[in-house]
């Protein structure tokens, strides 16, 4: 069963309850500490970038293109537009010959709230490099290119690029590829369904990768890991909890939509998944921190600065304060 996690408060009355499961395994890959169903399946959503940069970076594509650590970043971004992004984004394409008309992702506006009104009042338009996911698929579509696989249609699940992420995501989970659920993402590339526990599995291995046999994969993550800690602002954004906590560089992390967040931690040696079951993201900064006290994390920048960016009190348009948040569950350690 579900557990509550968060509770929202106005008036001393609870307003929203949030639920949902959270996981914490060892370096093992054994589960550590839970809250809810450690076992409970949901997609990984944009959690799942990070693995699915893998086979690219293993097969060199940085060296093929001569990408910087800013690029290698944005290939696991959920980023917001901003003109940092836009930069690299363009880079990217410039160093790959990928062109923008090639991404099945939509066209959109920056989700970055100034940089769209800028854009707007510019006169400027939608576009599919605005899309938080472009930076995923120029990466696929220039690894692709690299190992001459069919352009068109890198978006099917049996494109042999497709066919490498998922085998890379089962074995990073320890889940063999039968037993990972395929569906569709909003971007339209495929996403993956597996238990919260072999998420934690292997956001673990990210951040330990000594963990993993195979040294190719190894150095791919090691790549990656230290490009998204060392450009923080690459993977998310402006305010952004994945930023927050990717500037700690003992921490490997990455949300996704509709609530699920991941996270790993080198010195602890423990990888972490939950889902929040309404879908929202807003309680994530409020669990994120309250996992970390209860495991008794001593990077005290990091907590105050998670203390900081998620304040317990509520407050209206006015800003008047109105309520407050909680955090409201007590992990189960095994």
């Amino acid at each position: 069963m579900e557990t509550v996690l968060v509770k929202e408060y106005r008036a001393g009355i609870v307003e929203c309850i949030h639920s949902g499961h959270i996981c914490i395994v060892n370096d093992e890959g054994k589960v550590k500490a839970f809250a809810g169903d450690p076992n409970y399946v949901t997609f990984t959503r944009s959690s799942a970038k990070p693995l699915q940069a893998i086979p690219a970076i293993r097969a060199h594509i940085a060296d093929r293109y001569k990408l910087i650590d800013q690029e290698i970043a944005i290939m696991t971004a959920s980023h917001r537009g901003e003109l940092n992004h836009q930069k690299t984004l363009i880079s990217l394409m410039d160093k790959t010959g990928i062109e923008e008309h090639e991404l099945v992702c939509a066209s959109s506006y920056p989700l970055d709230q100034d940089t769209r009104e800028a854009l707007i009042r510019k006169g400027g338009h939608k576009r599919k490099i605005f899309h938080n996911c472009s930076g995923k698929h120029l990466g696929m579509l220039a690894y692709s290119q690299m190992k001459e696989f069919p352009l068109s249609g890198y978006e099917d699940p049996d494109h042999p690029m497709q066919q490498e992420i998922v085998n890379t995501i089962a074995y990073m989970s320890g889940l063999s590829k039968e037993e990972i659920i395929l569906g569709t993402d909003g971007c339209g590339l495929p996403v993956f369904a597996l238990p919260l526990q072999a998420l934690a599995v292997a956001y673990m291995k990210l951040a330990c990768s000594d963990r993993i046999d195979d040294e190719p994969t190894r150095k791919a993550v090691n790549k990656i890991t230290h490009a998204m800690n060392s450009h923080p602002l690459m993977v998310a954004g402006s305010g952004r909890l994945d930023t927050l906590l990717l500037q700690d560089n003992n921490i490997v992390a990455k949300g996704g939509f509709k609530g699920v967040y991941c996270f790993g931690l080198k010195k602890e040696r423990i990888g972490v998944a939950f889902k929040i079951l309404d879908g929202s993201e807003e309680e994530w900064g409020y669990i994120t921190e309250s996992i970390l006290e209860q495991l008794g994390y001593d990077n005290r920048s990091t907590m105050e600065a998670l203390r900081k960016a998620c304040t317990k009190e509520l407050y209206n348009d006015e800003g008047q304060k109105v309520g407050n948040t909680e955090a409201a569950f007590t992990l189960n350690f095994v």
